[in-house]
């Protein structure tokens, strides 16, 4: 499990970010103003921090050489939306910049990537009884290996990272077959359906009436 520092002084956002994040199986701290997140990163080491700009005491950009000094990568979410802003947060040294208000689907895919990089994201993915392996791009159920395509192996990528998330049918259009697939959302559906049947995944992936799919972990 990775441990998130979450560094926004707005409470509304610092919860609302913290709850779906638990959802999706993060461990996440949060810290209300720079201080605060100089002694959390003080007393434990984090995976990743998603770092607002605008913070009393100390701002985002004076606490990135400390993220930096702990090993911490940093995605900036910010509502400073300047281009200089950007571009200074990314030369400062940080992997991403985010601009609120911002899709919380877009933020958990930034996230993967960052981890990625980091080579902190785990060889295996465990979920209701299937257990992806993404070294090998192996999928087992129960312990069996079964055979999916690409674009289904992808797929169940896709549910397996954002259990109880809601995702909409046009959102896996454009994570899984990408933004030059020019074809109806149907697709999806059929892929869907195989999925459920390889995996037996029928109670598990739960339609959501005219908007998508979602994987539901209890």
């Amino acid at each position: 499990m990775h441990r998130i520092l979450i560094v926004e002084d707005d409470p509304s956002i610092s919860e609302l970010i913290d709850m779906n994040l638990t959802v999706c199986g993060y461990e996440c701290e949060t810290a209300a103003d720079g201080v605060q997140a100089l002694s959390a990163i003080r007393r434990k080491q984090y995976d990743l921090a998603l770092l607002d700009i605008m913070l009393p005491e100390l701002d985002g950009f004076a606490l990135l050489p400390y993220m930096k000094k702990h090993n911490i990568p940093v995605i900036y979410v910010s509502a400073k939306s300047d281009t200089c802003d950007r571009v200074r947060g990314l030369r400062l040294g940080a992997e991403d910049y985010m601009v609120k208000p911002f899709d919380f689907l877009e933020l958990l895919v930034r996230m993967e990537k960052v981890l990625d990089r980091a080579n902190l994201q785990h060889g295996e993915i465990s979920l209701c009884g299937v257990t992806v392996n993404q070294a090998e791009r192996k999928v087992l159920l129960n312990g069996v290996s079964v055979e999916l395509k690409p674009l289904e192996y992808a797929l169940v990528l896709m549910f397996i990272k954002h259990p109880n998330i809601v995702l909409t049918r046009e959102q896996l259009l454009r994570e899984v077959w990408g933004d030059e697939f020019w074809g109806e959302t149907r697709t999806v559906d059929s892929h869907v359906a195989v999925i459920r049947k390889k995996l037996d995944w029928s109670n598990k992936i739960i339609t959501v009436h005219r908007i998508g799919y979602k994987l539901e972990v209890n």
